[in-house]
């Protein structure tokens, strides 16, 4: 049977995979309040960190990125390479719409970045430095992630996938739409910073 056949399979097992809420099942078995009670209310990492547990929201980043990393790599072993990219794509929107939790989630930047690193990951490593720049520049966790997305369908393209660029094109875009609101408060200023309690 071809292996196409299996790309909605693909796809079903990333989001599947993207759904599982790490940030929440961590807070809980820490013994935390409800993740979706404080700060934000989402479900990643950043989040996390507003309860203190410094521990726990790396945590959270890890498994928010290692989802995305395993969802591809699984689907792209048995599948092959179209397959990894919609289950990373499906990793990703499981992040952001997990079933469990009424598809209210994250904002995917961690799931992205693992996606990215499962699929080419020379352009995780130029993520995180452009992102690592221009936090250390503006201080602003939002805007460092959203100019790193931008960055990267280009940085794909001129290293020639331009199907990969095609599929992060896609995923920059839904990651400024669920930034939207961070994006309204960078423009009036009222932006949170790094650092700032």
């Amino acid at each position: 049977m071809a292996a196409e056949t299996f790309l909605p399979v693909a796809f079903v097992v990333g989001y599947l995979l993207g759904s599982i809420p790490f940030g929440l099942i961590l807070t809980r078995l820490a013994g935390t309040e409800d993740l979706r009670s404080i700060g934000s209310g989402n479900i990643g990492a950043t989040n996390v960190l507003r309860t203190g547990k410094k521990s726990l929201a790396a945590a959270t980043l890890l498994g928010d990125m290692l989802k995305g990393t395993v969802a591809v790599v699984i689907a792209g072993y048995v599948w092959g390479p179209n397959a990894a990219m919609l289950a990373g794509l499906g990793a990703f929107l499981g992040h952001l719409f997990p079933i469990w939790l009424k598809f209210k989630g994250g904002k995917g930047i961690a799931t992205y970045i693992g996606v990215l690193l499962g699929l080419f990951w020379p352009a995780a490593a130029m993520f995180g430095a452009i992102w690592i720049a221009t936090a250390f520049t503006t201080r602003y966790s939002s805007l460092s992630a959203l100019v790193a997305c931008f960055v990267t369908p280009i940085f794909l393209w001129f290293f020639g996938h331009p199907a990969l660029a095609s599929l992060f094109a896609v995923m920059t875009l839904i990651s400024f739409w669920t930034h939207r609101e961070n994006i309204k408060r960078l423009q009036a200023g009222t932006e949170g910073k790094i650092g700032q309690k």
